[in-house]
């Protein structure tokens, strides 16, 4: 089988980590990598910080982006990669060290994985899962709550000078880009099934 690398992306609380759980259990442990964009953000104490002083995790320059391409490449070539999990300064979640395996059909997740030229060029297709912007903040403030252990007030102050702005700049623009707009107000099982029929037909 042709190696095969899907783009998968979308603003902030747009639904992707549920959409890949979701494709995940439709594809029923088939052999696909899945990379997650979150995993490849720069220390913090390396991170930008706005006017405020609150550091904005919400651009580009927040990820190291040459690293995960770096891996990409080292995947294509059948190469495994040790990977941590980054965590955002949860203090209480421990970050996990795992492997990410080779496999015929890698699919990247993220905010800005079409930001980067060099990036953008390894897809053979490209996500973009969408959502309504009000739905989109109510996802933000439950996972940035439980899994990032941020108040109410940070979150709030982060989506309005930091995720809308970015969304606005980094990532829309490449929404008419994409081979396939998922619009994921709330369910997105179709576009689950669809994805992992055409994925299906590449073994």
């Amino acid at each position: 089988m042709k190696l095969m690398i899907i783009g998968v992306s979308g603003g902030s609380g747009s639904g992707k980590s549920r959409f890949l759980q979701l494709l995940k259990k439709s594809l029923n442990d088939k052999p696909v990598t899945f990379i997650s964009q979150d995993d490849y953000y720069h220390a913090r104490d390396l991170q930008e910080k706005d006017e405020n002083g609150v550091i904005n995790f919400d651009l580009p320059s927040s990820v190291n982006h040459k690293q995960l391409i770096d891996d990409i490449r080292a995947l294509s070539k059948g190469q495994s990669v040790h990977k941590k999990e980054y965590t955002f300064n949860n203090s209480l979640k421990t970050a996990k060290e795992f492997i990410l395996k080779p496999n015929p059909v890698i699919i990247v997740e993220g905010l800005f994985v079409y930001h980067f030229p060099e990036l953008r060029k390894l897809y053979d297709v490209k996500l973009f899962i969408d959502a309504p912007d009000n739905v989109k903040l109510i996802r933000r403030i439950k996972r940035d709550q439980n899994e990032r252990n941020y108040p109410i007030e940070d979150v709030l102050y982060r989506y309005e000078h930091h995720v809308m702005p970015a969304f606005e700049q980094f990532i829309k623009p490449y929404l008419s880009q994409a081979d396939m707009i998922i619009n994921n107000h709330d369910d997105c099982l179709n576009a689950v099934d669809m994805l992992s029929a055409y994925i299906a037909t590449k073994w």
